[in-house]
């Protein structure tokens, strides 16, 4: 009898320790009177202080805890200032975590950080990490590129989309190695949902099985099962929201025309780069019974507004500055901008994700002859 209590004991304990965590932060700079914050990422994505610490002699701080709802997505809020660092970290327990970051961010130049750790989520992360910013170095340096000499703009834009998709299969490659751990969920960020329909359908299913009422997953399952139902060939959802003149403008105003629902936001990096191609295309078939309807997901007017005036956008636009929570975005399962949804002169779905050459070809195909 005293052995099976024993053991129990023992067993007992094993589970609460394997439900802590310690995450130990050293910072380059000091904010004075500041403080460290711990967030906690409910299932609404709102961001909740749970803990606070003073840094030491030592730069550093460490906070101990046990994770909430079986894992979850932390922030670790450098002084709470104006465009404070964040970082973020999974936990899903028994974590010890170390944090290196210079602590805030300047002009122009988001602070530099590292977390390392003996975790399958850290590890992940740092992967799937270190393959965007490779990209995003490359962007950078094609951008600069193109406004020394305009004319590299075609060769760069197949250099770009060559290394999208090379970024984009290394990704998928690390996505069996996460099975159910939440790094999985995390990753489905960088994954296009035009493209990408059949990955992120795995991923729920590998959810579905193993964890299906968690708070962060269960969102996710139930986005999935929607998106699957604004399928080609059938009506798309009306769409009646402010334009920047204030008045509402419907979706169903219209019919009769063949109509791009252009899903983006003046924040979103992809879709300011694509506005380019986007104008060059609407001005070549705008004539021939072709509209788009811009549908964006900011949540400042005046930021909204100088994107259309700065990327010279003529066609519509209508917003309800709800960011993620947009009506529209809700609607038509929109999780990750930029999106389109390619409608004929009945309001009903023709294809989803066109743009670019894709763009391009299906509206030559449509427009043949006419």
């Amino acid at each position: 009898m005293h052995r099976i209590c024993l053991f129990a004991f023992i067993f007992l304990s094993f589970a609460v320790k394997a439900q802590e965590f310690t995450i130990q932060v050293k910072l380059k700079q000091i904010v004075p009177q500041r403080k460290i914050y711990l967030e906690f990422l409910n299932g609404r994505g709102q961001a909740v202080k749970i803990d606070s610490l003073s840094p030491d002699q030592n730069n550093s701080v460490l906070f101990r805890g046990k994770v909430r709802d079986n894992g979850g997505f932390y922030l670790i809020n450098c002084y709470d200032i104006a465009n404070p660092q964040k970082i973020m970290v999974i936990l899903e327990g028994n974590e010890q975590v170390q944090i290196e970051a210079d602590g805030v961010n300047i002009p122009d130049k988001p602070g530099t950080y590292s977390v390392t750790g003996e975790s399958i989520n850290i590890k992940m992360m740092n992967q799937v990490m270190a393959i965007s910013k490779g990209l995003e170095k490359k962007v950078i340096a094609w951008n600069a590129e193109i406004q020394k000499t305009p004319a590299s703009q075609t060769r760069i834009q197949k250099e770009f989309e060559t290394a999208q998709n090379l970024a984009l299969n290394q990704i998928k490659a690390l996505i069996p190695q996460m099975g159910s751990n939440l790094v999985a969920l995390w990753t489905t960020n960088f994954l296009p949902i035009e493209s990408e329909m059949q990955t992120l359908e795995s991923i729920s299913e590998t959810f579905k099985a193993a964890r299906p009422n968690h708070p962060q997953i269960k969102p996710f399952l139930e986005n999935i099962k929607r998106l699957k139902g604004v399928q080609v060939g059938s009506e798309a959802p009306e769409i009646s929201l402010p334009s920047p003149s204030g008045e509402k403008l419907a979706l169903s105003s219209l019919r009769g025309k063949y109509v791009l629902i252009d899903f983006w936001a003046s924040w979103c990096g992809p879709c300011r780069r694509e506005n380019p191609n986007v104008i060059k295309t609407y001005a070549r078939f705008k004539d021939k019974g072709f509209e788009i309807f811009g549908v964006s997901l900011d949540q400042d007017r005046s930021a909204w507004l100088m994107a259309i005036e700065t990327d010279q956008l003529t066609w519509k636009h209508v917003s309800d500055l709800q960011y993620w929570n947009s009506v529209a975005a809700q609607a038509y399962q929109v999780s990750a901008i930029p999106m389109t949804f390619m409608l004929d002169k009945d309001g009903k779905i023709m294809a989803k994700g066109l743009r670019g050459a894709s763009l391009d070809q299906f509206l030559e195909d449509l427009f043949k002859g006419k």
